[in-house]
């Protein structure tokens, strides 16, 4: 990753410490977070510190680093690739993408990649979708561009923001859907003025360093 990545990675992760760690997260401060951010992200508030309430649901989320070990372009939907996605799992898992316009298939194979692995499968046309490659995108939706790991980050690893690396275990996929976490921090999700994915100023994380775009500042991410 860039320096300018890693020194924001490193600002943004003081500036969220004041944070307090969450062992667990309950129900109630899981719906009350995304109910918070949805609104905050509404108002076009997208910093300050993040909340314990928050923390909870950032980590009842699963996002982890993916390797693509193939993709294909979707048999019935043009705009749709169909990727073979190691996740440190026995298995890779098949993850449906809308990204034929925006990343060329030759710049998809042997990509590193980010993952959200809690979402309920879900059927796309015809082919079961078992979770989410994350990007980042223009306000136009006119550029796309999968979010980068840092270098050396292993397929499996869990990401986390900020400095909290010691995270509760996420939720399992039918209470995430029926509380609405993904639905509540997704609006709240950025990429910096160097690149760095995060939440409220908090950068998302690997071991190996901040998870970055390719070249979109101030993007959302989905």
């Amino acid at each position: 990753s860039s320096p300018a990545a890693a020194a924001a990675a490193t600002s943004s992760a003081d500036s969220a410490a004041s944070a307090s760690p969450v062992s667990s997260s309950s129900s109630r401060s899981v719906e009350e977070a995304t109910g918070v951010a949805a609104a905050a992200a509404a108002a076009g508030d997208v910093s300050g510190p993040i909340t314990a309430d928050e923390l909870a649901a950032l980590q009842a989320l699963d996002v982890r680093v993916g390797h693509i070990i193939s993709c294909e372009p979707h048999p019935d939907a043009d705009s749709l690739y169909v990727e073979q996605i190691d996740v440190g799992e026995a298995e890779p898992r098949t993850i449906v993408s809308g990204l034929v316009k925006y990343v060329p298939l030759e710049e998809m194979q042997g990509r590193s990649v980010i993952v959200l692995c809690n979402l309920k499968p879900r059927n796309m046309r015809g082919i079961k979708s078992c979770g989410m490659l994350l990007a980042a995108s223009n306000a136009e939706h006119s550029q796309v561009e999968p979010l980068l790991p840092a270098q050396g980050a292993a397929p499996g690893s869990r990401v986390w923001f900020g400095q909290h690396a010691e995270q509760a275990k996420p939720l399992e996929p039918n209470p995430l859907q029926k509380k609405k976490v993904w639905e509540g921090v997704q609006p709240l999700l950025r990429t910096d003025a160097a690149l760095a994915a995060n939440f409220k100023g908090a950068v998302m994380q690997t071991a190996e360093g901040p998870v970055t775009a390719a070249s979109l500042a101030g993007a959302r991410i989905g």
